[in-house]
């Protein structure tokens, strides 16, 4: 039985549990979402919520300014019970007769005009509005929100809740993603402090140029906190999904690069770390594709007409000043100061998107797992040990025996590690050009493991590898000494360009 090696396949990764049973099917990753971090962050986030003003901070002009009350809607569905005294003494078969017409009246009501549910002028949760058992909104497509907001369909689903493709009937119809968060306190307390975040990105950046996700409108709609934002395209890592998993051409590796970086670097500018980056919370402002046939592989694969982005997702993200929690980042994107707790800051930003810059250009994920031990084996694979100051500063000290990571080679799981994991220089593409050589250097910059010796995103976005950007899609002028601060520490090797890195093999 052969096993296909990392980087060789038209997949994205290998499965671990796949791996043991001996199979070569391959596997979508599990996206974790973290909750035991959620309920340390989110409960400080409540303090936040119960000052949260809706006359201040409401941007829908219909808002009702009235608080959330799950049993609202008692008062307005009590039975008069005096109303049911005088029937006492009718017959059986009356009852049942006109028992039986009071549910086909009820059920003629909430039926016949989709338009009419979830509507209610009081402000009192109408009787139709219900949520399932994960406290999801239970809608229909044609339903109407605030009566504003028409249903057309469902774009995704979250752990936070679900985002509804909407008709904005007060803005000439426009279409827009309303993301309905669920009927759950901790959820609700994160969608507060996500709102706070987008008001103040707004504040700063009124005209979009930063290429954060613009939001449209927010409101509390019985106990759901509703956002609503333009409406963007597929994400980067669905459309290279739907493309088999296929690298994207390495011009737009540069350009989406660089739109990340400069996105984040917006945020880091004004003291906020985004603290959720990945493929899925990049969007592009318009997946329009060409579908061309590759008679090599007898399927159609798709080209991207423009690699434009948007940021989106900052239901996590943290004001410098605000609490940290321990964990953060979806796990294939966290930094080694987050696995090994040893307290975290904006540079932690930065180590998510050398991750997510290698995944673009090779089409696989970097650290395929879903174990803490096994993290940084890989880690120590792809980059070179990782060095001791840290490990002693750890407050993880079960992964490691004398200073040194604590971990088989000979067993299942390093056999696992052993072939899907290689040394980060090995991955280059063409090693004859030099743009592929920077793009390398890059990411290692940004994959040192000592967070205080990781470059920065305001030195980063000078790198060589962005010069080749066309002059349109370059925001600022190349520093000239930044420049040179790059190009000295590359050296020279039979004419050919090869970056230095941090303990690269």
């Amino acid at each position: 039985m052969t096993v296909t090696r990392m980087g060789k396949s038209n997949r994205r990764h290998r499965s671990r549990d796949e791996y043991d049973d001996g199979k070569v099917d391959y596997k979508r990753r599990r996206i974790e979402k973290i909750d035991d971090h959620c309920d340390e962050r989110y409960s400080n986030a409540k303090q936040y919520a119960e000052s949260f003003s809706w006359d201040k901070h409401s941007y829908s002009s219909g808002h009702s300014s009235r608080k959330y009350h799950r049993n609202g809607n008692d008062a307005l569905y009590n039975r008069d019970e005096s109303s049911y005294s005088s029937r006492r003494d009718q017959s059986t078969s009356t009852k049942r007769r006109r028992s039986h017409r009071r549910r086909r009246h009820h059920r003629s009501k909430t039926t016949s005009s989709s338009r009419d549910r979830h509507r209610n002028k009081n402000g009192v949760r109408a009787k139709s509005v219900e949520d399932d058992e994960e406290g999801h909104l239970i809608y229909r497509h044609g339903d109407w929100l605030q009566a504003r907001y028409e249903i057309i369909s469902t774009l995704g689903e979250g752990t936070f809740g679900k985002v509804l493709l909407c008709v904005d009937h007060q803005r000439d119809q426009q279409k827009v993603a309303l993301k309905v968060i669920k009927n759950i306190e901790k959820y609700r307390d994160a969608a507060f402090l996500e709102i706070n975040v987008l008001k103040k990105l707004i504040e700063k950046d009124p005209e979009g140029k930063y290429l954060c996700v613009t939001m449209v409108d927010w409101f509390n709609y019985h106990g759901h906190i509703c956002i609503a934002f333009e409406l963007l395209g597929l994400s980067t890592y669905d459309f290279q999904k739907d493309n088999h998993y296929l690298p994207y051409p390495i011009d737009q590796v540069r350009h989406m690069a660089f739109q990340l970086i400069w996105a984040v670097k917006f945020l880091h500018d004004n003291h906020i770390t985004h603290t959720d980056l990945k493929p899925e919370n990049i969007l592009f402002l318009d997946s329009a594709c060409e579908i061309g046939y590759n008679p090599h592989k007898r399927r159609d694969e798709r080209r991207l007409l423009s690699s434009d982005i948007r940021l989106i997702d900052f239901g996590s993200a943290t004001f410098d000043n605000e609490h940290h929690s321990t964990v953060v980042s979806t796990r294939h994107y966290r930094a080694p100061e987050v696995v090994l707790e040893l307290g975290w800051n904006q540079a932690c930003d930065v180590w998510s998107i050398g991750c997510i810059i290698f995944e673009f250009y090779m089409g696989i994920t970097m650290f395929q797992t879903h174990d803490n031990r096994e993290h940084l084996a890989m880690m120590e694979r792809i980059l070179g040990p990782i060095p001791s100051r840290l490990i002693k500063k750890s407050r993880k000290q079960k992964y490691f025996y004398h200073n040194r990571l604590d971990w088989d080679e000979h067993s299942s799981g390093g056999k696992y590690v052993r072939e899907n994991c290689k040394p980060l220089m090995r991955y280059i593409q063409r090693k004859d050009h030099p743009e592929h050589m920077k793009l390398i250097d890059l990411i290692a910059r940004m994959l040192e493991y000592d967070p205080g010796k990781r470059t920065s995103l305001a030195e980063v976005i000078n790198h060589p590898f962005f010069d080749a950007l066309p002059p349109e899609k370059h925001f600022l002028a190349p520093s000239n000494a930044q420049k040179q601060c790059f190009m000295s520490n590359f050296r020279t090797n039979e004419g050919q360009t090869v970056p230095r890195s941090n303990g690269m093999r």
